[in-house]
């Protein structure tokens, strides 16, 4: 569990961990874990040297220690560290810096490979324009009224200048190409998830768009100038500080945007990659990572055919024109997003895969961990998801399969998921997964996967070990209430314990 932990033990040592001479525990592999793949310990590895990281407060610019302290603290081979590292500095959280006085270094790390991991899997499901504008329609005009609430004189200049720039920007392609000022509203409302989940929605929206060839000119112009006037509206009303007209403005522009999108394309999308813009070229990134996004945008423009070899090991060095070692360790991060696996052996080569949301979330939840999500942060963003997602379920409570499926997650509460993690969160889970909505499933996972995060390296304390049993409680009233058709007392009780678990954070 997340959550409420129920008295569980965590999985993470209470020790500081880190530079500064504190005393770093050393990392025990899990029973299974010695016997494991290389690139599996490797990744566990990563994880650990991240919790050790935010544990000791993501203390940028201090050296963790030199490869070879690394090699002891955590028990491993030269080759396990070396390829952790990788993945370590693929998520931006560290770099290791050679020669004297070199070492593992922390690092700030920016949304981009968060966004990035988050676009691929979301892309792969076929994510449709139903799924991305209800998730918007949710979320940003809480972002809105937020911006309205605490706008300063420099957020106001930065409205206004933007708004200015998308003039100049007419001759982009795009139906709805100002993107940007959603992404500056999300920042203005000082809740980093907010920001990063508007970021990654607004350009999922973008690629969506840029995979139809039935736009006209006529069109495309029409839509700038109806976007226009909608951003100037609600800029004005977040200068203002209406909160309330920020939210309503914002809520009809997502309609708007909404009716053309189906328009467009129907409800569902296209595996992306083709038109939509490639992933790989990202300024700042590792040539491995450019190439591996490179590699994504090749296997999307095919439609993501599993089990296709898309070449051996020598043809993808002539194909791209790089060195093994490059190579190799953009096949790595590909393996470890799931998107491709090498295969050895005659007929092997990089064979593509379906890819999973776990590596996302991972990237996700360190990113906004390090940004500072507050305990109020999160139970804003999670009231918004997760109320939605019960207006959509209850649209449906007639189904059996609805009752059922929550009175079993609810039955499971006391169930271990995961080493120290009770089974508290499969019913908000399961309530994600009968909206139907995967966009939502995912931002629920994130924000679960960062509360986990948190509450394991820090010494918060835990519920009580009557815990799971008042939650069961709770959770059996929202699901009586869902059923009885009630959504106003279901919406009451969700959003009381929200803000009770939201207690545990801190």
């Amino acid at each position: 569990m997340s959550i409420a932990r129920a008295g569980l033990e965590s999985e993470v040592a209470d020790e500081p961990v880190g530079a500064g001479g504190s005393s770093p525990t050393r990392f025990r592999p899990a029973d299974d874990a010695a016997d494991a793949p290389a690139d599996k310990l490797a990744a566990q590895v990563a994880q650990r040297i991240e919790a050790d990281i935010i544990r000791n407060g993501w203390p940028v610019g201090d050296v963790l220690g030199s490869e070879q302290d690394l090699q002891g603290r955590y028990g491993v081979s030269r080759s396990v560290l070396r390829e952790a590292v990788r993945l370590v500095e693929h998520h931006q959280v560290a770099g290791m810096r050679r020669g004297p006085g070199g070492g593992l270094i922390v690092s700030a790390p920016d949304a981009g490979p968060a966004t990035r991991a988050l676009v691929i899997y979301l892309e792969f499901i076929g994510l449709g324009a139903e799924d991305l504008m209800q998730a918007r329609l949710l979320l940003e005009p809480l972002a809105a009224s937020l911006a309205a609430d605490r706008v300063t004189e420099e957020g106001i200049a930065r409205l206004r200048d933007l708004l200015a720039q998308e003039v100049a920007r007419d001759e982009e392609p795009g139906l709805d190409s100002q993107d940007l000022l959603h992404v500056l509203i999300g920042e203005l409302s000082g809740n980093p998830a907010l920001h990063l989940f508007i970021d990654v929605l607004t350009r999922l929206t973008s690629r969506y768009v840029s995979t139809t060839r039935r736009i006209t000119k006529d069109e495309l112009a029409a839509g700038k100038a109806t976007s226009r006037e909608s951003h100037l509206a609600i800029t004005e009303a977040v200068i203002a500080g209406d909160t309330g007209r920020a939210a309503g403005t914002t809520s009809q522009h997502l309609v708007e945007v909404g009716e053309k999108l189906r328009t467009l394309r129907g409800k569902r999308a296209p595996r992306a990659g083709g038109a939509g813009g490639s992933t790989a070229e990202v300024p700042g990134a590792k040539l491995a990572e450019v190439i591996a996004g490179r590699i994504h945008d090749e296997i999307a423009r095919r439609g993501w055919p599993i089990g296709h070899v898309l070449g051996s090991e020598s043809d993808l060095l002539a194909r791209y024109g790089v060195s093994r070692a490059v190579l190799r360790e953009a096949v790595r991060l590909l393996e470890y997003h799931a998107v491709a696996r090498m295969r050895r052996g005659p007929g092997g080569g990089l064979v593509v895969t379906a890819p999973e949301p776990d590596a996302s979330i991972d990237t996700m939840a360190l990113y906004l961990d390090y940004r500072g999500v507050t305990p109020e942060d999160l139970r804003a963003v999670r009231e918004a998801i997760e109320l939605g997602t019960l207006g959509q379920v209850m649209a449906r409570r007639d189904d059996p399969d609805v009752s059922d499926r929550l009175t079993a997650a609810i039955a499971r509460t006391d169930e271990p998921t995961a080493p120290g993690r009770t089974g508290a969160d499969r019913f908000h889970t399961e309530l994600a997964v009968l909206s139907g909505n995967p966009v939502l499933v995912l931002f629920l996972r994130i924000l679960t996967e960062l509360w986990s995060r948190h509450t394991a390296n820090t010494a918060s304390p835990t519920p009580g070990p009557d815990a799971a049993a008042t939650v069961e409680h709770i959770h059996k009233r929202i699901l009586q209430s869902l059923l009885d058709g009630d959504e106003g007392v279901a919406r009451h009780r969700m959003r009381r314990h929200l803000e009770a678990l939201s207690a545990w954070y801190d």
